[in-house]
């Protein structure tokens, strides 16, 4: 099956089963295939029922139900993206941008594969680095390692590794990871948009900012959607 229409497969499938589980599926859905990752941007992704959580203040509960329903979501997509690709998925990390009704997963196959992130070039890319540990330090520490690619013109995605501080690590220990990563995705977020570095560096419109951690391996993935620059 040739890329285009893996991508059209796997989009129709993670948008009907988002539906199934939600009660209501994302207006689009766009699939990019790259090496060894996938990437998987949603919009207008959100239900009646959250909206009216929303206007009520209650944010923290709409993204603790998300996160409990893609605990079982998660595997599902692995499986199916392994019976469409091949690849076996080792890290799966996912965000929300609830006020513009978003959603991104970012795919990777290999464990090694972020190692390699850095063989790829694009314009401004030790600047985004540098933004991106000054951000860090604000919110835990610097990275021991960065390693950024742009897996297509309209998405960048910056792995961090080695970020957590011991309170953190203590935090985790203590089976407070939920709590933990609700509070470090409103902080750091809450950075990453106040930015004006961004477009700046990238020349080009920042439409939506997400990030993801994965505790088990002290890695977190951000990624940028951009806005296309011709």
């Amino acid at each position: 099956m040739e890329k285009n229409q893996v991508n059209l497969e796997l989009a129709s499938y993670i948008g009907r089963t988002l539906r199934e589980y939600f009660g209501k599926g994302p207006e689009s859905v766009f699939v990019s295939n790259y090496q060894s990752s996938v990437t998987v941007y949603l919009r207008n992704f959100i239900t009646p029922s959250e909206s009216v959580l929303l206007t009520q203040g209650q944010e923290a509960m709409v993204l603790r139900t998300r996160d409990m329903l893609m605990k079982t979501l998660i595997p599902e997509f692995k499986a199916y993206i392994k019976i469409l690709t091949g690849m076996e998925i080792s890290e799966f990390y996912y965000d929300w941008g609830i006020d513009n009704k978003s959603g991104i997963f970012v795919c990777f196959g290999s464990s090694n594969e972020t190692n390699h992130l850095n063989d790829e070039n694009y314009e401004g890319k030790e600047n985004i680095h540098s933004e991106i540990k000054r951000i860090s330090i604000q919110v835990e520490k610097e990275p021991e390692e960065i390693h950024s690619i742009q897996l297509n013109p309209r998405t960048l995605v910056v792995i961090r590794k080695e970020i957590l501080v011991p309170i953190e690590r203590e935090l985790i220990r203590l089976g407070n990871s939920e709590t933990l990563k609700l509070a470090k995705r409103n902080l750091e977020k809450r950075l990453l948009h106040n930015s004006n570095q961004f477009e700046t560096i990238l020349k080009t419109k920042v439409n939506d900012i997400f990030v993801d951690w994965d505790f088990n391996l002290d890695k977190s993935a951000i990624a940028l959607i951009l806005s296309p620059t011709s």
